[in-house]
C-alpha cells in the first residue's frame, strides 16, 4: 500500500434534518434560542407512556422534487430518501459542484442504528394480513444499511466508495473519524459523513420504553403538559432520552481540495479517539470512555486545558449522563470548571446513529460565530455542581476547540476534537 498523504481534513458544510427542523437553516436559528422540538407523537399510534418524541417537523418523504410517486411506493424506508434530501443540501452549503473528476473522489458514509425498520414493519404486516406474495421486492434494499448512500450517489453523481458505518448512537461520528482517515491518507478527496435514524414506529417506541431508557410522560412531571421539558441532561430530575428521528451529514474535504475550488472551511477535524468498552450492552465503562476521550485530545496533539467546550453525549439518563461527567472529572481534573458541556439533546432529544452528525454540525457553527449551545431544562444536580453546563440560553464565546462526544449500545465510544478555522 501507498504511504499516506498524510492531508488536513476540512468540514466544508453541512446539512441536517432536525426536530428544530427540516433543514440546517431551519434548525440553527432555533437551536441559538434555545427552543426545544419536542412534542406528541404524531408519525403513528401508540399506547405507551413514552409518547414524547422529536419530530422534523414538516418533514414527508414523499414530497422532495426527486421523488416520484413510484419512488415513494417502492424505497418506504424513510430514512432513504432523507438521507438524499441531507446529503445534497450538505453539498450545496459546502459549495460544491463535482465535475467528473471529484465525483471520483467523493465518498458517502452514512450511519444508522435501526436501519429501514419502518419498511420491516409494513412488509411484516403485509405478509401477516394479505399473504407472503404482498411482501415488497423492494424491502431487502430497504433494509441494506448503505443503500440511503448509494441512492444519494444515483442522484448527486459521486462514485466513490459508500457504506454505513455501524456504531450504533456514535455511528454518525464514526462516519467521520473514518472519513477523515480516507481523506488523510488519500483515499479520497470529499466525503460525505454523517447519520441518520427514522425509528418513530411503535415497536421501537416500546422496545426503549421497555428497556427503562427512555422518558415516559406521567402525570405530575413538568413535561406533561410541556412536552419540550422532557429532554434534561444533567438535571437533577432527568428521567430516560426522548427518542427522536432525524439526519446529520457533514462534507470532508482535503487541503487542496478546499483550496482548489474556493471552498471556505468551517473546521477541521483535528483529532479522532475511538474505543470499546468489553462491559456491558448498554451500560458504558468509564475506563475506556475516558480511553476515548483521551485519545482523541491526543491525535490532536493537545492537552485537556487546551478544550475549551465539550459537546456531550448527554442523554438525560440517570446514569449515563453521571458517568459522562465522572469522565470529564477523570479527563480534565481541576480544569474542568473552565470547560462549557453542552447537551444539545436537551433540544433534539437523541436521534441515535444521526445524533452525532448532527451534534457535529451545530458544534462547529456554534465555534464558528462564537457561541456555545445551551443545554435547556436544566434543574442543578448537586452530584455535578463543578459542571457547567450552559444552563438555558447560548453563551457568548471565542474558542478554538470543543470535543464532541458519542457512545452507543453495544459499548462503542467515538470522540472528535474540532478546530476553528
Amino acid at each position: 500500500m501507498k504511504a499516506p498523504a498524510n492531508r488536513r481534513v476540512f468540514i466544508a458544510g453541512y446539512g441536517t434534518a432536525t426536530p428544530l427542523g427540516k433543514t440546517f437553516a431551519e434548525t440553527w436559528p432555533r437551536a441559538v434560542r434555545g427552543e426545544a422540538g419536542l412534542r406528541r407523537l404524531t408519525r403513528c399510534h401508540t399506547p405507551s407512556r413514552a409518547s414524547i418524541v422529536g419530530e422534523i417537523p414538516g418533514w414527508d418523504p414523499s414530497e422532495p422534487d426527486f421523488v416520484t410517486p413510484r419512488d415513494a411506493a417502492n424505497w418506504n424506508a424513510a430514512y432513504v430518501h432523507l438521507t438524499m434530501a441531507v446529503c445534497r443540501e450538505a453539498l450545496a452549503h459546502a459549495g460544491i459542484e463535482l465535475d467528473a473528476g471529484l465525483a471520483a473522489r467523493t465518498a458517502c458514509l452514512v450511519g444508522s442504528a435501526l436501519n429501514g425498520s419502518d419498511a420491516l414493519r409494513t412488509a411484516v404486516e403485509n405478509y401477516a394480513r394479505r399473504g407472503p406474495l404482498k411482501v415488497s421486492p423492494y424491502l431487502l434494499p430497504n433494509l441494506c444499511a448503505n443503500l440511503p448512500a448509494g441512492k444519494a450517489g444515483m442522484l448527486l453523481g459521486f462514485t466513490g466508495p459508500i457504506f454505513s458505518p455501524q456504531g450504533a448512537c456514535a455511528s454518525g461520528n464514526h462516519a467521520i473519524a473514518i472519513g477523515a482517515r480516507m481523506i488523510r491518507d488519500g483515499d479520497c478527496d470529499v466525503v460525505l459523513a454523517g447519520g441518520v435514524e427514522t425509528c418513530l414506529i411503535p415497536e421501537i417506541i416500546q422496545g426503549f420504553a421497555n428497556m427503562l431508557a427512555t422518558f415516559k410522560a406521567d402525570p405530575g412531571d413538568r413535561a406533561f403538559e410541556e412536552p419540550g421539558q422532557a429532554s434534561r441532561p444533567f438535571s437533577v430530575d432527568r428521567r430516560g432520552f426522548v427518542l427522536s428521528e432525524g439526519a446529520g451529514v457533514v462534507v470532508l474535504a482535503a487541503d487542496e481540495v478546499v483550496a482548489a475550488h474556493g471552498l471556505f472551511p468551517k473546521a477541521e477535524v483535528a483529532g479522532v479517539g475511538w474505543t470499546s468498552d468489553a462491559w456491558h450492552f448498554t451500560l458504558p465503562n468509564p475506563d475506556t470512555v475516558v480511553r476515548a476521550m483521551r485519545q482523541a485530545i491526543d491525535d490532536a496533539e493537545l492537552s485537556p486545558e487546551d478544550i475549551a467546550v465539550v459537546n456531550a453525549h448527554g442523554t438525560s439518563t440517570r446514569k449515563g449522563d453521571l458517568t459522562e461527567v465522572q469522565c470529564l472529572r477523570t479527563v480534565f481534573g481541576p480544569h474542568l470548571p473552565n470547560v462549557a458541556v453542552s447537551a444539545n439533546k436537551s433540544q433534539m432529544g437523541h436521534s441515535l446513529g444521526a445524533a452525532a452528525a448532527i451534534e457535529a454540525a451545530l458544534g462547529i457553527e456554534a465555534m464558528r460565530r462564537g457561541l456555545v449551545l445551551p443545554t435547556i431544562n436544566h434543574i442543578p444536580d448537586p452530584e455535578m455542581a463543578d459542571v457547567d453546563v450552559v444552563p438555558h440560553e447560548a453563551r457568548r464565546q471565542q474558542y478554538e476547540f470543543f470535543l464532541s462526544n458519542a457512545f452507543g449500545f453495544g459499548g462503542t465510544n467515538c470522540c472528535i476534537v474540532f478546530r476553528r478555522v
